[in-house]
């Protein structure tokens, strides 16, 4: 399956139109997986198309991680590197603050004209989309992490391989 970035770009407005309470990229990240989870779980397939790694605190998504750290990190580009195409995409439908912390930097998503596509996803992605937007909406993000060590799969896995 192809990473889909547009997907999850209408995800970040969905969740935005849903008002979830601390959106920022560490939330979003840990919600996408367990969509993905969820949705592979009970209909065999993923939905976005990117790859969780086990990490000490919560699953890391592979590509969104990485573009989420250029990003946080202001990086430059060439022109022909894929990921600039990923993160031009994303910027077209929403766009992100970068919020320097003490210890870490925070990506908060931010609202433009763009609307919420729902004829992207297939019935039964929304369904997953939904499940896990309803249950974890108001957590904190560490909150959600905790929840996916509940998870078999991730408790099994080894740090610093691939869950999903």
């Amino acid at each position: 399956m192809k990473f889909d970035i547009t997907k999850i770009a209408h995800t970040i407005l969905y969740m935005l139109d849903k008002d979830v309470k601390h959106l920022n990229d560490k939330k979003l990240s840990i919600m996408l997986f367990l969509i993905e989870y969820n949705h592979l779980e009970n209909c065999g397939a993923k939905i976005f198309g990117d790859e969780y790694v086990k990490s000490t605190r919560n699953p890391e998504p592979k590509i969104l991680g990485d573009i989420f750290n250029i990003i946080a990190n202001e990086e430059d580009l060439e022109e022909e590197d894929e990921r600039l195409y990923l993160i031009t995409e994303l910027l077209e439908y929403i766009d992100i603050e970068i919020l320097a912390k003490q210890n870490f930097v925070e990506l908060k998503f931010i609202k433009m004209e763009e609307e919420f596509d729902a004829s992207l996803f297939e019935k039964p992605e929304l369904i997953s989309i939904n499940k896990v937007i309803n249950k974890y909406k108001d957590l904190s993000a560490r909150n959600i992490a905790n929840d996916t060590f509940k998870i078999d799969k991730v408790r099994e896995t080894a740090k610093d391989e691939v869950i999903i």
